[in-house]
């Protein structure tokens, strides 16, 4: 029996983590959407893809819940998307309503699920879903540590002109400016990436995975989609396939790495009870440093909600 995962938000990252899930032949897709006709003509078109691609999944599109019922996991990308000179900050008030709203008609449809949260300001929306749907904190997780840790990887490769597949990064902390790459945990075939690259030059590659989505923000005049939509597709899949994949998403904290009470982009365990074990990494100082000043500015925006 194949498993079946809602994606709401048919824009370009739903429908690109919508295509990501159905080629891999497990599930089955729901792709839901407010926009009159949007989510079904999306629904056609990657229903069409496979015949071409070869998955045989279903995708059905609609601006209701009544299809996603008894969903294992749901994906939440809809929100307002950030445009060039605005701050995640700023999409706080509308996101937060959004995000609202969606994880209450969620909960009431498919009361067991996991939910994996992608809209922006991500950490915030995190805090959300779980004080509105009241889940398990294992049960609700985002999509953002590996976004950026691919980032990192792909920087990595290019300055070094090896494959991404031989790059072992892993970036920690809030999704934002103050995300906290961590170079000491990073390698390029099993070679610390310190004795690859001078530390000028790891600094540069720091700092562009840090304002990584500004950047595209800046070329495109819309947030990335690919990536993250990929990225979403990835978490889908440890959870549906009971992975146990050790990879980097926004889990709630309750001691570990020193913070209390927060979501925080850390190493977790991710299988069919969604974050299993938050994984415990050897930090230097200076990151430990990082992270705590990465906390402190999610928690400045997490104060901004009104559901906290």
């Amino acid at each position: 029996m194949r498993k079946k995962v809602t994606v709401v938000g048919a824009g370009n990252v739903g429908a690109t983590c919508a295509q990501e899930i159905a080629r891999r032949d497990y599930a089955d897709v729901v792709l839901v959407d407010i926009v009159p006709d949007f989510p079904q003509g999306k629904a056609l078109d990657l229903n069409q893809a496979g015949a071409v691609l070869g998955y045989e999944p279903r995708i059905t599109g609609t601006n209701g819940y009544d299809e996603t019922a008894d969903s294992d996991v749901v994906v939440i990308t809809a929100g307002r998307p950030r445009a060039p000179g605005m701050s995640r900050d700023d999409l706080v008030a509308t996101n937060e309503a959004i995000v609202t709203a969606v994880t209450k008609d969620v909960k009431r449809h498919s009361p067991k699920a996991v939910l994996v949260v992608v809209s922006n300001p991500l950490d915030a929306m995190c805090h959300v879903a779980k004080a509105v749907s009241r889940f398990p904190k294992s049960r609700v997780v985002g999509m953002a540590g590996i976004l950026d840790t691919a980032r990192f990887a792909a920087f990595i490769s290019h300055e070094l002109d090896v494959s991404v597949r031989d790059v072992t990064a892993m970036v920690l902390g809030g999704h934002g400016d103050q995300m906290v790459p961590v170079v000491s945990a990073t390698t390029v075939g099993g070679i610390p990436l310190s004795e690859l690259l001078p530390k000028s030059t790891i600094r540069k590659l720091v700092d562009r995975t840090r304002f990584g989505g500004g950047e595209l923000v800046g070329l495109l005049g819309t947030s990335a989609w690919y990536a993250p939509g990929a990225a979403a597709a990835q978490m889908v899949d440890a959870i549906c396939l009971d992975q146990k994949r050790v990879l980097p998403c926004t889990a709630y904290l309750d001691g570990e790495y020193m913070i209390r009470g927060m979501y925080m982009g850390v190493p977790t365990k991710l299988g069919a009870g969604g974050v299993e074990e938050i994984v415990r990494l050897k930090l230097t100082a200076d990151e430990k440093k990082m992270l705590r000043a990465s906390a402190s500015a999610v928690r400045e925006v997490v104060g901004i909600l009104k559901r906290k």
